[in-house]
């Protein structure tokens, strides 16, 4: 939570992208085979839903803060 809070909003929004992509490539690689972690998406969408609630928070705070 700590180095979410650290990323500045373009490593934020890269950091968003990133793990999309991973959550994607896992979702589409168990059509195939038998899973081996599955617990790394949930990990993954739970880093996402954090990264977006910053994001949102910091444009909140932003539109806030210039009126």
């Amino acid at each position: 939570m700590k180095d979410i809070k650290a990323k500045n909003d373009k490593n934020l929004a890269t950091y968003v992208q990133e793990k999309r992509e991973a959550v994607r490539k896992f979702r589409f690689s168990l059509a195939g085979s038998r899973p081996r972690n599955v617990r790394q998406i949930r990990v993954d969408k739970k880093e996402v839903a954090r990264a977006l609630t910053e994001q949102t928070l910091r444009t909140k705070e932003a539109k806030s803060s210039s009126k």
